[in-house]
């Protein structure tokens, strides 16, 4: 057994241990949901940042660096500007309806403000685009376990998705609160103690960049709709009205925690995005061969620094896979008992009823996600589906929900049908005759001019 398999065995024993550790603090759904609307600055930047630094942020973006080069940025620092957008407007504004209507879901507050229908359809879309989010966590996972032991994607894609869904099922927001302050100690460590290993193993960031393509060191470098500056279109809308992320907001125990905590989380997210960046493209430089993207990160970690550094940063991008793994868990299972199950099947099911369901609706969507895993190729593939789905059926609804009182229902259905269906006709149909318009930006645009018509009509 190497070092590196030792460290993070050992490592997924802690979380896992943690995380039942806490599931003798949950006795109600809102403890289960919410954390009992306690989380101070300090749990919530942790949660937050340990939720959206995920597979994405770290192998996704690697394997885009090692492609495109500095702009690879775009996909983390995307999140990091739309985080400020949450902060400062649309999560406190939401906290204090949930604060004083009893708020647990993005659902409540979309019926709330539009009625059952509008809160039944997002719900299902969500629940489908969380699978391919959650499938691109665990593949990620899955691509550390086989570099370090060979074991095919099956094997890797069974045990990391086994351990974050143990976790979560156990102790809910509270209980992955608590783990991801551990989780983002050990991340932290990793990228910033490896960041200047691999760097220096490549004649440092001057010879690094000597060494690449010449695009390389441009952060304004696109190559079209996914590369560089583009990545601002899927990630930002998403980012500012994730259900997930909305719903640890509605955790904080006062606004002034909830604008603290996620703006440092705001600030934290645009630097960290430069660290698998660098680690991207010194690969690039040192292992000019390896063909799949998901590799690329893992395999520089294990070939290009010291053993004890690689075991540490392993366990570091392992430590993202798990962390945003359970930020998906509690959507769907929150989503699937309250939105779904309460609202819909079982208007009279007791507090402890819910709390079932949901810890049911974790396990299910955990093992779908594994499911779901073997057949996506790529992290930034699966997450593509779920950022585009999420941002262009929830982001104008939840922004105009916000801003205007006129819009109703109807306003809202009319986003959605037109937001989905442009982000398919384009990346589907239209796609190779206008190879330069970006799928989520056409759902955007329609989204937002069918809900401002639908407003003015009525």
């Amino acid at each position: 057994m190497t070092i590196h398999l030792a460290f993070l065995i050992v490592y997924s024993v802690g979380v896992v241990a943690l995380g039942l550790w806490t599931s003798r603090f949950i006795r109600t759904s809102g403890d289960f949901f919410v954390a009992g609307r306690t989380l101070g600055p300090g749990l919530l930047l942790a949660s937050m940042l340990a939720a959206n630094i995920g597979s994405g942020a770290t192998v996704g973006v690697a394997g885009l660096a090692y492609r495109d080069g500095v702009s690879a940025w775009w996909w983390s620092g995307s999140a990091g500007l739309a985080s400020l957008v949450l902060a400062f407007w649309v999560g406190p504004r939401l906290w204090t309806l949930a604060h004083r209507q009893g708020f647990f879901t993005t659902g409540d507050f979309l019926e709330f403000r539009y009625g059952a229908a509008v809160r039944g359809v997002i719900t299902v879309l969500i629940l489908l685009g969380t699978l391919a989010i959650l499938a691109g966590q665990i593949i990620a996972g899955a691509a550390i376990l086989n570099v370090l032991t060979g074991a095919p994607r099956w094997v890797g894609s069974l045990i990391g998705g086994s351990i974050m869904t143990i976790y979560f099922a156990a102790g809910g927001l509270l209980g992955t609160a608590m783990v991801n302050t551990v989780q983002l100690v050990v991340m932290l460590a990793g990228f910033l103690l490896a960041v200047p290993f691999a760097v220096g193993s490549v004649g440092g960031v001057e010879g690094m960049f000597a060494a690449s393509p010449a695009h390389f060191g441009d952060i304004t470098f696109s190559a079209g709709p996914g590369s560089g500056w583009t990545l601002l279109f899927l990630t930002g809308p998403a980012f500012i009205v994730s259900p997930g992320l909305i719903q640890k907001s509605y955790g904080a125990a006062s606004t002034g925690a909830l604008r603290l905590g996620v703006a440092l989380n705001a600030a934290a997210l645009m630097l960290f995005a430069f660290l698998p960046v660098l680690l991207g493209i010194a690969a690039r430089v040192a292992l000019p061969d390896i063909e799949d993207p998901n590799l690329v990160l893992p395999t520089l970690l294990r070939q290009q620094l010291p053993a004890w550094l690689g075991a540490l940063a392993m366990a570091a991008v392992f430590s993202t896979e798990v962390d945003t793994c359970d930020a998906i868990l509690f959507m769907i299972s929150t989503s699937a008992s309250k939105d779904l199950y309460k609202r819909h099947i079982n208007p009279q099911a007791s507090d402890g009823d819910l709390l079932r369901v949901a810890r049911i609706a974790a396990v299910v969507g955990g093992t779908l996600g594994v499911l779901l895993s073997i057949y996506l190729a790529t992290v930034i593939g699966a997450l593509t589906i779920f950022y585009s789905l999420l941002g262009v059926s929830l982001f104008v609804p939840v922004i105009g929900g916000l801003s205007s009182k006129r819009a109703g229902s109807a306003a809202a259905m009319a986003a959605i049908v037109a937001g989905v269906a442009a982000l398919l006709v384009v990346r589907f149909a239209a796609g190779g005759a206008f190879p330069g318009l970006d799928p989520t930006l056409a759902g955007l645009v329609a989204a937002a001019l069918a809900f401002a018509a639908v407003t003015l009509l009525q």
